[in-house]
Parts: structure tokens; C-alpha cells; sequence
């Protein structure tokens, strides 16, 4: 029997780690996410983050040499060319971790979360796509409130990923998250309950 890989993706501040959580807690999946990698990918002595070091100075790093991700953001959600070059060297190294725990886990059904899955085309390593949507206005305040982010820097953020709408066209199931937490599950308990049709 192959796997059931869900790749679980979605705006920035939609919703994922929500949807992920449930999935963990009450289904007990394993939640592959992409930015734990992504974290690990630029650890203290890393090449990765060794070779982002030598790129933008001894300044990209905090006092403990781990990297200042505040400062990077700033580089790199401005700059197109910057956050490509960064993305080059991480993205591999994510890919290859996702790699290793599906070949290793011995679960029927996993999830991965990833928020640049289309991107990135990471749609390889799925069998389902997942996309948690809302309303640009709902994206828009729950990111400012998350992140702490002027409106003018939580823009910068959102358009830098695919517009929510293009990303939905592409998904096998899109969860609604503009109304209630409860609305929310239900969708996920309906997603999870239909048979995938690839």
C-alpha cells in the first residue's frame, strides 16, 4: 500500500500550524514542517549559514553566532534576487530531509507542512495537496498580530509568496479559515475522511 503524503500549504498566517496541530493531536500524524528544517539548514557552523555569513557580513549573525533572522527578513522580503539566492541553498537541504523521514517512517499517513510547496515545486513528494485559505483582510491583521509587523512590512511578506488564490487553484482540498476554529476541524475531518483519487 503506497502512502498517503499530504502536503499542507497556504498563505503565510492562514492557518497551517492550526491544522497541523489537529492533525497531530487528534489523528496522531506525523507533521513533517519545512521551516523546522529550513531552521535546522542554517544552524550555528553550518555551511548554509556559513555561506549567508560571508555573503552579507559578520553583522547577518547574533552575538551566540546564530543567525539574526530579523535582519536577514529585512534583505531578503525587500529583495527578489537576495531571497532566491538564500532560498537556493535551503530549499535542497529541505527537500533531502523530507526525503529521509518519509523513506525512514514507517506511517501510512503523513503530512508535510510546507508554505512555499508550489513555489518551490515540492509537489513531487506528495500524493494530496492541502491549501488553508481566509480573506486577505483576515491574512493581513493575523499576520501584523502574530509577528508584531507594521502594516507596510507584513504586506511586503504576504506578497511575497503566491496570491492565496492561485494556490488554491492548484490544491486537491481547500480548508476555509475566514469563520470559526469548529469550521475549521470539520473541514479537516471531511479532508481527511475522502479517498485520495491519485
Amino acid at each position: 500500500m503506497t502512502k498517503r503524503i499530504i502536503g499542507l500549504t497556504g498563505g503565510i498566517a492562514t492557518g497551517k500550524t492550526t491544522v497541523a496541530n489537529y492533525l497531530a493531536d487528534v489523528y496522531h500524524l506525523p507533521i513533517l514542517d519545512a521551516d523546522i528544517y529550513a531552521r535546522e539548514a542554517v544552524s550555528v557552523g553550518s555551511p548554509i549559514l556559513n555561506a549567508i555569513a560571508r555573503r552579507y557580513g559578520q553583522e547577518i549573525l547574533l552575538s551566540d553566532g546564530s543567525l539574526n533572522r530579523q535582519k536577514l527578513g529585512e534583505i531578503i522580503f525587500s529583495n527578489p534576487a537576495q531571497r532566491h539566492w538564500v532560498e537556493s541553498l535551503i530549499h535542497p537541504y529541505v527537500r533531502d530531509r523530507f526525503f529521509q523521514e518519509i523513506a525512514v517512517s514507517s506511517a501510512q499517513t503523513l503530512v508535510l507542512v510546507v508554505p512555499l510547496l508550489f513555489e518551490v515545486q515540492m509537489t513531487d513528494l506528495i500524493t494530496e495537496s492541502w491549501v488553508v485559505s481566509c480573506s486577505a483582510q483576515q491574512q493581513l491583521e493575523r499576520l501584523m498580530q502574530r509577528n508584531n509587523l507594521t502594516i507596510e512590512q507584513a504586506k511586503v511578506r504576504i506578497k511575497s509568496q503566491m496570491p492565496i488564490e492561485k494556490k488554491a487553484e492548484r490544491a486537491d482540498v481547500v480548508l476555509e479559515n475566514n469563520s470559526t476554529l469548529t469550521a475549521l476541524l470539520q473541514q479537516v475531518d471531511a479532508a481527511l475522511a475522502r479517498i485520495s483519487t491519485k
